[in-house]
C-alpha cells in the first residue's frame, strides 16, 4: 500500500472534525478490519485520524466498542500499512495522585500493564508480519526493549508545545492500564499505588507496546477526569465524559500545534529497537 500519512492521532469525540478537507478509508490488516480511519493534513503534514472505539469496518464513527474489546493489533499494524510513523493519542485517565487533579493534563513517561485478556503482541509466532524493508516477514517471538516506553522525542515535542499554548501540563506520570470497562475497586487501586501508578485507564499501554514492536513513535495525554476509586465518593462514566469534555478543545489545539512542530526526520530510537530485537 502507497504511502497515505506520516502521522496519526488516535482519540474519540473532539477529533471527529479534525480535517477541513478528508479522504477515509478501512485498512485490511492480517488481523483484521480498522475502524473507518479519515486522512487529511494539518500545517502540511498527512494525518491519518482513528476513532479508537469505533466498530471495525462500519461507516459510523461513534463509540461502541468496549476498551478490552478494541481490536488493537489491527487498529495499530492498519496505520502502520498506511505509512504511519508517529502516534499521538489522549485518553480519559483516574489519578491516583493527589498533585494530578481532575481536569489536569499529564504526558505519561512510563506504564504498567495490568491487561489480562487482550492481544497485546504482534510475536506471538502466529502471524507473520512485514516490518522492515529489507528483512523478510517476522514469524517468531522477538523481545523488544521498553526502558522509554513513550518515545522520548515526540514526547518533548508535546510538552514544547504546552508551553507555547500556555497549557498546564505535568511532564511525567506513570500510567497503569487496566482491563476494563468496569472501574476499579478501592483495593486494586491501593494495590496499583503501591506499585507506584499515577494514573489508571484502559487503552494507551495496549497501543503504545504494539507501536514500539512495529519501530513506530509513540507518546500520550492522559486528561484526568476523575480520582481513582475510593478517593472519591463514586465514580461515573457521566462525570468522566464532562470532564474530558472541557478539555478535549485543549488537547485538539495541542495535537494541531505538536504536529506543526514534529521534526521531519525521526531522530530518536523507537525505529532502531525492532531491528536491534532480531539481532539479538
Amino acid at each position: 500500500m502507497e504511502k497515505k500519512a506520516e502521522i496519526a492521532i488516535i482519540g474519540g469525540s473532539g477529533f471527529y472534525q479534525l480535517f477541513e478537507k478528508a479522504e477515509t478509508t478501512f485498512v485490511e490488516t492480517p488481523f483484521g478490519v480498522t475502524p473507518k480511519i479519515s486522512i487529511g493534513e494539518i500545517g502540511g503534514r498527512k494525518v491519518a485520524f482513528l476513532p479508537r472505539h469505533s466498530a471495525p469496518g462500519s461507516e459510523e464513527v461513534k463509540h461502541v466498542i468496549a476498551p478490552h474489546k478494541v481490536n488493537y493489533r489491527a487498529n495499530i499494524y492498519g496505520l502502520f500499512m498506511l505509512g504511519v510513523e508517529r502516534i499521538i493519542t489522549t485518553s480519559a485517565s483516574g489519578s491516583l495522585n493527589k498533585l494530578m487533579e481532575p481536569g489536569d493534563l499529564v504526558v505519561m513517561d512510563q506504564f504498567i500493564d495490568l491487561t489480562k485478556s487482550r492481544k497485546s503482541t504482534f510475536y506471538d509466532g502466529e502471524v507473520p508480519i512485514k516490518v522492515l524493508p529489507d528483512l523478510p516477514p517476522i514469524d517468531h517471538v522477538v523481545h523488544v526493549d521498553f526502558s522509554e516506553p513513550y518515545c522520548p522525542e515526540l514526547r518533548n515535542v508535546i510538552l514544547d508545545a504546552c508551553k507555547k499554548l500556555n497549557l498546564k501540563c505535568h511532564n511525567k506520570g506513570t500510567y497503569v492500564a487496566t482491563e476494563g470497562p468496569r472501574f476499579e475497586t478501592p483495593a486494586e487501586i491501593k494495590a496499583i499505588a503501591a506499585m507506584g501508578g499515577d494514573l489508571v485507564g484502559m487503552t494507551n499501554a495496549t497501543e503504545a507496546i504494539l507501536a514500539r514492536e512495529l519501530g513506530v513513535c509513540y507518546a500520550s495525554v492522559a486528561i484526568v477526569t476523575n480520582w481513582a476509586a475510593g478517593m472519591q465518593a463514586k465514580i461515573s462514566h457521566e462525570e468522566v465524559i464532562e470532564i474530558f469534555s472541557k478539555r478535549i478543545s485543549d488537547v485538539r489545539n495541542l495535537f494541531i500545534e505538536t504536529i506543526k512542530a514534529m521534526p521531519a526526520e525521526r531522530h530518536c530510537h523507537c525505529k532502531d529497537l525492532i531491528r536491534e530485537a532480531l539481532m539479538v
